[in-house]
């Protein structure tokens, strides 16, 4: 905000009358020039070391002349800082802060053929079962010299591509996305474009070029001899509604229907899941099916929901039904009570992920077969008191 007082101009007074016959005589009155600002003592200015730079920015000669160094010695202190000296690298840093030099990465990609980008395709944020997974793989990739780039599909195969072709036009020196199940052309795009990509959280026979992740039918299955196992005969599935979820669910139902049991009732749940989506599922599976004496959710936030409306009925768990989830949150453990899961380790998908692209991109490993391009990180099971 401006706090400049502008003068107004002052307004006249009226006079008396001129006698007639007599020349009046006019008085312009000028506006007065605008006050300078006083000095106030409560007007504060938030001051960085490159506050008062403008944005076209420094260039690493201007660096140089600062740290009195050559600029070859100031590439070499910000790119390969263990080949200079300490207080060499130091006199670098403190002129990068006074001139705000900020490093040409497109200049470094045109060199070096590499854009130091890779990017990661999620289905969402809203929910903390891929949180590891990213935080494990940004990680990873800044340690080793590359930014991240992230986007979000929102379970929508279309957005995908979108994404993919933009992230391409980005020249990424990697791509990470979240599962297998793609348009044939956001496939297409990313075999030419001859880069590492990852398919994570997932299993294939046929990756677009290497996946990491676990069988969601494997989970499924064994889901289902856990319920047969404890007893339960009366199986219902809250899910939502996502490839992955569903691909667990056809593995529950195919292993329930080996062992000689049918799905109660099934009832899908528009994602990103939610406690409310729970208490909601729950309600509407017993309108489906009263008697039913155990539900599988898709994820820990719904069963969570679930046990809270189970509960609001007088339900009890587990004597009256059983509830198991899938991922192992952190709060999973500590639910009332205990809730059974399965777990998946997403921070080390994100980990393996992240070391295959950048084995990958430094020429690790030679020729690959179609085993060594598939990473099982494999799930557990987990009982508690839900079950």
């Amino acid at each position: 905000m401006d706090n400049k007082k502008t003068t107004k101009p002052a307004a006249g007074k009226a006079k008396p009358a001129k006698p007639a016959g007599k020349k009046v005589a006019r008085k312009t009155v000028k506006p007065a020039k605008p006050a300078k600002p006083a000095d106030r003592a409560d007007l504060r200015v938030l001051h960085t070391p490159t506050a008062d730079l403008s944005v076209s920015g420094a260039t690493l000669i201007d660096v140089a002349k600062v740290a009195g160094v050559s600029p070859i010695t100031v590439s070499r202190a910000l790119n390969q800082p263990h080949l200079v000296r300490p207080n060499t690298v130091a006199k670098v840093q403190e002129a990068v802060q006074q001139t705000g030099y900020v490093k040409n990465m497109m200049a470094g990609a045109l060199a070096s053929n590499r854009s130091k980008l890779i990017s990661l395709v999620l289905p969402t944020i809203a929910t903390p079962i891929f949180a590891d997974m990213v935080e494990a793989a940004s990680d990873r990739l800044t340690q080793a010299g590359y930014q991240v780039l992230l986007g979000l599909s929102r379970y929508e195969a279309w957005r995908e591509e979108v994404l993919v072709e933009t992230i391409l036009s980005r020249r990424p020196d990697g791509v990470m996305l979240t599962g297998t199940l793609h348009t044939d052309i956001t496939r297409r795009r990313l075999q030419l474009a001859r880069i590492p990509v990852v398919e994570a959280w997932d299993m294939s026979p046929s990756p677009i070029d290497m996946v990491v992740g676990f069988s969601h039918e494997g989970v499924g299955h064994a889901l289902a001899r856990h319920l047969i196992e404890r007893g339960y005969r009366r199986i219902a599935i809250l899910s939502a509604d996502d490839p992955r979820a569903e691909r667990r669910n056809q593995g529950l139902q195919a292993e329930l229907a080996r062992l000689g049991v049918a799905v109660a009732a099934v009832q899908t749940m528009p994602p990103p899941t939610t406690m409310q989506l729970g208490r909601e599922g729950l309600a509407r599976l017993l309108a489906l099916a009263p008697d039913i004496d155990a539900v599988y959710c898709s994820s820990d936030t719904l069963a969570h929901g679930l046990m809270i409306e189970a509960m609001s009925r007088g339900l009890k768990v587990p004597e009256q039904l059983a509830v198991i989830g899938f991922g192992d949150l952190s709060f999973a453990a500590h639910t009332y009570p205990p809730l059974s899961t399965v777990r998946v380790d997403g921070r080390n998908i994100g980990l393996v992920a992240a070391q295959a692209i950048l084995d990958r991109i430094d020429g690790v490993g030679g020729e690959q077969t179609a085993a060594s391009r598939v990473f099982d990180t494999g799930f557990e099971l987990i009982q508690r008191g839900s079950t």
